[in-house]
């Protein structure tokens, strides 16, 4: 589908973004257009790659005239620009808002008015039953998506959702710091060792996405199924795959932290279809008629459980470092 076509990925400097380019840039892709602010990090992509088929484009996706120039002649748009770092977000809520609820309608709109043909919103689990700024800032994002999608004329852009947890070993993530953490003999530091997340690789990430792109309905949201661990064991498996072990400082859960997080509500759950790998969750396409809903309830919905970090597979120790094994990071750190 990419054939010849355009893509843009706004954020494109982050993890992501660099793992969609190692996986398209020597295809017959025509163009991926790298969408950000920080001009050092394009800057520092752009002499590594030295590839003509990457445009970069400065820009902020809080300024609708800013993504709109830079989406002329775009055909495809994975929208991964966001705030992330919880608690960046829960000292500065209103940057959030303008990120990843205001961020997210101007790109959704400028898809609208330039002809692009989908969107994919990159969403996070922390969007589920949000606690925490940065969560209720993602959800709020899938509420617009789900709007706008009722509202998208015929021949508009087909914009969809993805959804998933914690990426291994991304930028600002744990194992790094783990890793880091272990290399200078500090103690690792623990909210709880009890606290389970999904785990999830960059290249999940970009499976994920490209189903949603293949698949995705108006709409819709698609969420990857996908093991699950403690961070008690994490922390365990990395040090031993790095035969060194450190004291483990159990410091207690921060504000705005959850004990487990949840891919799919239990609402969601009651509509949700089972794809295998996948579940897709359609958007709720009610309109102003209450009456429709009163007389059209879902009867088993109370019946069900949401998909969560502690309901999904859970890793043993020895399967977390077979899965860790897997991430180029670990090899290279365990090579130095």
């Amino acid at each position: 589908m990419l054939q010849e076509k355009v893509l843009m990925i706004t954020g494109g400097t982050g993890s992501f973004g660099n793992t969609v380019l190692n996986r398209f840039l020597n295809t017959d892709i025509k163009e991926i257009v790298i969408f950000s602010r920080d001009e050092k990090k394009q800057e520092d992509m752009r002499i590594a790659l030295n590839n003509p088929k990457v445009r970069f484009q400065i820009g902020d996706v809080r300024n609708y005239e800013s993504i709109s120039r830079a989406m002329v002649g775009v055909d495809y748009v994975f929208h991964a620009a966001a705030l992330k770092q919880v608690p960046s977000c829960e000292f500065f809520p209103m940057e959030a808002v303008l990120t990843n609820i205001n961020g997210t309608e101007n790109v959704m709109n400028a898809a609208i008015d330039r002809n692009v043909k989908r969107v994919v919103v990159l969403s996070t689990d922390k969007a589920v039953y949000p606690i925490n700024a940065m969560g209720i800032s993602k959800a709020m994002a899938e509420k617009l998506l789900i709007a706008k999608s009722r509202t998208v004329q015929a021949g508009g852009p087909v914009i969809c959702a993805t959804r998933y947890g914690n990426v291994m070993a991304s930028r600002g993530s744990v194992i790094p710091l783990f890793v880091d953490k272990l290399k200078a003999g500090l103690p690792l530091t623990i909210t709880d060792p009890s606290m389970s997340r999904f785990l999830m690789s960059l290249e999940d990430s970009v499976d994920l996405v490209m189903h949603a792109f293949e698949h995705g309905q108006q709409g819709d949201i698609f969420v990857q199924k996908a093991p699950g661990s403690t961070i008690g064991d994490l922390a365990q498996a990395i040090q031993d795959l790095f035969k060194t072990e450190v004291p483990i400082k159990i410091i207690g859960t921060r504000h705005g932290e959850k004990l487990y997080e949840s891919l799919v509500s239990r609402e969601e759950m009651a509509k949700a279809e089972d794809m295998g790998d996948y579940y897709r969750i359609p958007a709720d396409n009610r309109d102003l008629n209450y009456d429709k809903f009163i007389l059209e309830g879902q009867p088993d919905a109370n019946a069900l459980d949401d998909y969560t970090s502690h309901s999904t597979e859970r890793l043993t120790v020895p399967q977390i470092k077979k899965l860790l094994l897997t991430l180029s990071y670990i090899q290279e750190e365990l090579k130095k």
